[in-house]
């Protein structure tokens, strides 16, 4: 449960940030700049803190090498899915989306690596303490 959870909030994240609808931190700034830039810049703040927390947990626990596999793994996926007839990469906004998924995956699975990797291998994860 708490995987699906860390995968919702990257989810959500990415999505409050920008997707393809009117709804989203980056256009509503655009319009809103001029009269609300106290509010706009204390949203920023609070997006910015969210993006901090799951990259630099992506990146300690899985790398840059498991970000990239990750990405071939889900860009492979939907090139199958595209050739098998399933998904048609025509529309924009349905691609905006699919990438707002698919980096929801990347993140939701770096933050959520040590469960994973416990689960799978039975071994738990500790930190390194430096002298």
């Amino acid at each position: 449960m708490g995987i699906i959870l860390r995968f919702l909030g990257a989810f959500v994240l990415m999505a409050a940030s920008y997707n393809s609808t009117s709804w989203n931190y980056i256009r509503w700034v655009d319009a809103n700049w001029s009269t609300q830039m106290p509010l706009a810049i204390f949203l920023g703040l609070l997006l910015a803190v969210g993006f901090l927390i799951y990259v630099m947990a992506t990146m300690r626990s899985i790398g840059v090498l498991g970000v990239l596999l990750l990405a071939a793994i889900l860009g492979a996926g939907i090139w199958m899915l595209t050739d098998w007839g399933v998904l048609s990469l025509e529309n924009a906004a349905l691609n905006t989306w699919l990438a707002l998924f698919a980096l929801a995956i990347i993140m939701g699975l770096g933050l959520s690596w040590s469960i994973i990797r416990q689960r799978l291998s039975g071994q738990a994860t500790v930190d390194e303490v430096e002298n």
